[in-house]
């Protein structure tokens, strides 16, 4: 009798050799994504990125930025191929407890209001809406409003 183990997700830090992976999943999730140099001046910086990775696959990564008692998650996604399978979760649970462990006491995010997946994935996961920047994301037509929320860590 044979067992199949349940894929296990694995966690590393992004370096410079993941960033044309990095881009490539950014290009395809997002219509207006992040582009090299973001990912470059994040890990320039000595912002927290992360890669999730599953069966030898990068599956999906973030970008958390800590400080002062906060912290700021700045960019998660999950390749289209591994969505709706629980990735996005589990980066936002490691997200939120890697921020925890440094200090911080609450965590922000700002999200699209058209993206119902996003949007429903940080309220599963605690977070409450706050607020909202007017004008803050690039749009088709113009640019998109951004709901800001946060989770409350301490």
């Amino acid at each position: 009798m044979s067992a199949r183990l349940a894929s296990v997700t694995t966690y590393r830090r992004m370096g410079d050799a993941d960033l044309a992976s990095v881009v490539a999943i950014e290009s395809a999730v997002h219509a207006h994504p992040w582009t090299r140099m973001n990912f470059a001046d994040s890990l320039g910086a000595g912002y927290h990125c992360w890669i999730a990775e599953r069966e030898g696959q990068l599956v999906g990564y973030g970008i958390v930025l800590v400080g002062a008692g906060e912290a700021h998650l700045l960019n998660l996604s999950v390749a289209l191929e591994w969505q709706r399978r629980g990735i996005g979760t589990e980066l936002t649970h490691f997200f939120a407890k890697l921020a925890r462990d440094y200090g911080a006491e609450k965590i922000f995010l700002e999200v699209r209001p058209s993206n119902s997946a996003a949007r429903a994935l940080y309220a599963s996961s605690g977070f409450g809406e706050i607020g909202v920047r007017r004008g803050y994301y690039p749009a088709a037509e113009g640019r998109e409003d951004a709901l800001v929320m946060e989770l409350r860590l301490q």
